[in-house]
Parts: structure tokens; C-alpha cells; sequence
């Protein structure tokens, strides 16, 4: 991998650097002593100054003489216009538009800003947009030789940022705060606040940390939404340079999985007929999302562990290790300290990921977000399809009554109201959803729900018998299908009761989890082998 370029930033010294005679190599010029360092190879160095015929003749000569010591060194100067260089708002103003419109290119060049010279004003507000990463970059700091006697570049010193401690312009950040909240939030107007507290947390940490993150919760919850906004916020910031990748390790099955994820090598295996990057790879610099982790076979989750660690691993048939700085964030629906406890999961990899661990609230626990996640779904059409849609007053009052009542199920969560709003969007003639569209949509949701009850009922009349199941009320069907599905799923009786028991059994001082679920399913003359047998 090639080295990076040092790009430096920084204002012209109007005093500090000034002088056309011949004596002043005699004198210190920090712009100047920038370039003539051993140890610091300027590649470039981005000159700002004023647009007075002072300050444009002063940079020429500053441009020369850098040619002089360090012919290396290209100087790209820049007119900074500043009516009154000592009015903050201004020049941080300025500065701000500088930085928001540079095209940093941070996987090809290390930047530093030169915070020596410049008014103090124009000191601090480089200072601050460092710190918030306007500038992705470090500070400089120079100064002269110790002697006054002696002639030299002087020091330098480069300066990695505490961000904890300045906050100078508070409304500015704050601003830029709610702005990356927003856009996590894909611009909805939530009104859930647990839902809207874990957002404020996820933005704070998106900018700051680059750790794995761990997004919990159900199907359809909006995980891999939010991911890809995590994604576009620290891009926007300057923290990612790379594409945005993701996988659902439920589709990773056999053989292709690792080549799926690490890549192969030609004639690695049956079918490898050509190199294969894989997933890894293809997001360098970039963001992975890999989805439904706790899907991972065993194999692939000690070469994911490797590869957040030491940003390396060998791709299937290789011999010679690649690498790819990407950052992580992994999406479950599982209890993966469970997984871990049922020997599924590798404990370690879950202490490498669980940093950062949100759990994300299905559409029945955040109800009260409905009706702004409506309009943004109407809206997303619109986008999509170029045709605006919109509900009568009527219409909108009766889907949303429905649709924050007890009977509406929302299983699949926001996927089955994007899909509801999709077909309400698409057969609205004029634009207009009609009452009599919503009703039909009712009744189709509720159909729709009704053969998931079906099915169920039809699961429990088979292993129960017609006349055993007549006899089971149908708040109790609820519950015995999700416990006879954990059942299905797991390999005993300790492990399903580990799943089922997971909440309550941490408040016991011993937990018999297997005792339990025996007890439970002997209410319905049931047994695990005649669970597994049918």
C-alpha cells in the first residue's frame, strides 16, 4: 500500500513570515520552516491569505522560497477574504464554507493544519473545526530555534486533539447535532422516547468511535436501515471513504461461506474458476453490515474475529494474508449471550462487538410512531415513482384508528407497513387514498394475518389433536406456538429453556430452566420428544 501524502493547511504570517530582502533567510518564517524539516516531508501545503496587495505579494514570495528548500513541495495558495479578521463568527463562518467545499481525500492523504500563524481568532476557529472533524486532520505547531543565535526550521510538533474539553460554539455543534440525528432518522419526526434517546446515543458514538456496533431487535425493525445511515453520517464527516456492504449471514451457507465473506483464491475449490474478493474486501474503508450474525458457522466466526482484530485474513485457498480496514456493525434478532451459552456463538467475538449494543423496538412498542413513519413512507414512494400520493382526511383517520388499535398485529413491523402504504400508494387513482382503498387494505392486513393464525392453529391442531386443542384458549395458543417453535429450534431441553426463561431466570438464585418448560408443556399433555417426533 502506497505511503500517504502530507497535505498542511494553514494561513499566511503577515508578520512572522514577511521580508523581501536578502536578510531574511537570517530570520525564522514558520510558513517557510514547514518545508524544511528532515522529518516532515511536505507534499503540499494549502496557503490561505488575504486578497490586499500586501498579502498576494508576501504568498508569491513565500511560493519561491518553498521552491527554494523544498522543491518536493507544490504551494496551492488560496484567497481567504475576511473583512475584520478578529470577528469569530466571520472567520469561523469562512473557514466553515472552506472546509465543507475542500475534496478531502483522507485514504490518500494525511492532512495537518498549522495553528502558529494567522490571528488568534483564525487560530481557534482552525482549532475547532479539527476538533469536529471539518478538517479530518491533526494539528502543527511550530516554533523557532531555541538560540535566537542560531538559524534553522526551529520545532515542530504534532498535536492529536482531546475532543472532550472545547466547545466554543456550542449552537453551531448542536445544529450539526440534530442534523446527524435527523438523518439517522431518516428525516421522521419520532416520538417514541426511548426510541428517540438510543438515536441521540448512536449518533454520538457513530462520530466518535469507530468500534463494532451491535443492532438488536426483531425482523423488520429497521436495522438495516439505520446501518446504512450510520454509514452515510460518517462518510459526511469524513470517517469512512469506502462503500457501504451488507449481508445476511442467513443466506452463508456450506462451503460458500467463507469464500462469500473473505474471498478465494482460482482453483480453490470445485467452481472456483476466478479470484473472488469476497465481502470483506469489497468493504475497505468502508462500512459491513452483516446481518443476522448469530447465523454464522463456526469457522467464519473465528476468521471474523481475526479479521476485526488484525484487519487481516487469508482468503480460501491462499496462502498470503489480505487486509481491509473496515468497521462492523452486526444485526440480530437473537439473544446472542444465549447462543453463547448454548455453544453456537464464540464468546469472544461477542466481547469484540458488543461495545456498543442497542436494542431497537418493534412498531407495537413504538405505536405512537405510526402516523410520521406513514407520511415517510408516502413520501418514499413519491421519490421512488415520481407520483404524489396522499390520503382524504377520512381515509388517513380511519387506517391510522386501525392501525394503532389492539387488533392490528404488525408482525413484520415497518416491512409490513411499507408494504401496506406501497399497495395503498399504487392503487390510488388520482393520487388519493380513498376510504374505501383503506378499508380493502384492512381487510386484507387482517386476512393476511389471519393465515399466520392459521397456521399456527393448524401447527398445534397436528400435534395436539383436533379435540385437545379445541380445549386450549386462544390466549394460550399464542404463547404454546412460540414455545413449541423455541422448542423446534433448539437442540434440548436446557437450551429452549435457557431461550424461553432468559429474563426471569437471571432474578434466581438457581434456575432449573429445564423443570420449568417440562411443567409448562405437561399443562398440555405435551412432552419434548413428542415435539420433535411430530
Amino acid at each position: 500500500m502506497p505511503a500517504k501524502r502530507t497535505v498542511i493547511f494553514g494561513f499566511l504570517g503577515t508578520k512572522l513570515d514577511e521580508g523581501h530582502a536578502a536578510d531574511r533567510w537570517d530570520r525564522w518564517r514558520p510558513t517557510v520552516a514547514l518545508c524544511q524539516h528532515e522529518d516532515l516531508l511536505v507534499h503540499r501545503l494549502e496557503l490561505l491569505h488575504g486578497s490586499k496587495p500586501s498579502d498576494v505579494s508576501l504568498s508569491s514570495l513565500i511560493e519561491r522560497d518553498i521552491a527554494h528548500v523544498s522543491p518536493e513541495t507544490t504551494v496551492h495558495r488560496s484567497v481567504v477574504d475576511l473583512e475584520n479578521p478578529w470577528d469569530f463568527q466571520q472567520v469561523y463562518g469562512v473557514l466553515h464554507a472552506f472546509a465543507r467545499a475542500y475534496p478531502f481525500a483522507p485514504e490518500k492523504e494525511d492532512y495537518l493544519v498549522h495553528i502558529t500563524t494567522g490571528t488568534h481568532v483564525a487560530q481557534i476557529c482552525l482549532f475547532l473545526l479539527t476538533e469536529s472533524r471539518h478538517f479530518p486532520a491533526r494539528l502543527i505547531q511550530t516554533s523557532p530555534p531555541k538560540r535566537r543565535a542560531d538559524i534553522g526550521p526551529g520545532q515542530f510538533a504534532i498535536i492529536d486533539l482531546d475532543l472532550s474539553r472545547y466547545d466554543q460554539i456550542a449552537s453551531r455543534y448542536q445544529e450539526e447535532h440534530r442534523e446527524g440525528v435527523s438523518l439517522l432518522k431518516s428525516g421522521i419526526e419520532t416520538r417514541n422516547a426511548e426510541f428517540n434517546r438510543q438515536i441521540e446515543e448512536i449518533e454520538k458514538v457513530a462520530i466518535a468511535s469507530k468500534a463494532p456496533i451491535l443492532l438488536m431487535g426483531p425482523t423488520g425493525a429497521g436495522k438495516s436501515q439505520l446501518a446504512r445511515r450510520i454509514w452515510e453520517l460518517k462518510k459526511q464527516r469524513h470517517q469512512l471513504d469506502g462503500p457501504f456492504v451488507e449481508v445476511n449471514s442467513a443466506t452463508l451457507r456450506g462451503d460458500t461461506a467463507a469464500s462469500s465473506l473473505f474471498g478465494h483464491k482460482r482453483g480453490a475449490f470445485t467452481g472456483a474458476v476466478v479470484d473472488r474478493p469476497g465481502l470483506l474486501r469489497s468493504a475497505d474503508r468502508g462500512l459491513l453490515f452483516l446481518d443476522e450474525i448469530g447465523e454464522l458457522g463456526a469457522d467464519e466466526q473465528a476468521m471474523l474475529l481475526r479479521a476485526l482484530e488484525e484487519k487481516r485474513f487469508l482468503p480460501v485457498g491462499s496462502d498470503r494474508e489480505v487486509e481491509s480496514d473496515f468497521q462492523l456493525i452486526a444485526g440480530t434478532n437473537r439473544d446472542l449471550g444465549v447462543s453463547v451459552a448454548d455453544g453456537r456463538f464464540r464468546e469472544d467475538l461477542l466481547a469484540r462487538i458488543n461495545l456498543w449494543t442497542f436494542r431497537l423496538p418493534g412498531l407495537r412498542d413504538r405505536i405512537e410512531d405510526l402516523r410520521p413513519n406513514l407520511d415517510f413512507e408516502l413520501d418514499k414512494f413519491s421519490r421512488a415513482t415520481g407520483k404524489r400520493v396522499s390520503f382524504n382526511k377520512e381515509a388517513r383517520e380511519r387506517y391510522v384508528d386501525f392501525a394503532t388499535s389492539a387488533s392490528a398485529d404488525w408482525r413484520g413491523n415497518f416491512r409490513d407497513l411499507n408494504a401496506s402504504i406501497t399497495r395503498l400508494a399504487t392503487l390510488a387513482t388520482g393520487g388519493r387514498i380513498t376510504v374505501v382503498l383503506v378499508d380493502e387494505e384492512i381487510e386484507r392486513l387482517r386476512s393476511s394475518w389471519r393465515r399466520r393464525d392459521a397456521a399456527i392453529d393448524g401447527s398445534l391442531t397436528e400435534l395436539l389433536g383436533a379435540a385437545r386443542f379445541a380445549e386450549v384458549d386462544r390466549f394460550d395458543r399464542v404463547q404454546l406456538a412460540d414455545v413449541v417453535q423455541v422448542c423446534r429450534e433448539s437442540r434440548s431441553l436446557s437450551e429452549a429453556g435457557r431461550v424461553l426463561f432468559a429474563i426471569s431466570r437471571a432474578k434466581k438464585s438457581t434456575a432449573n430452566d429445564a423443570d420449568r418448560l417440562r411443567k409448562y408443556l405437561a399443562r398440555f399433555d405435551l412432552t419434548w420428544d413428542a415435539i420433535h417426533s411430530s
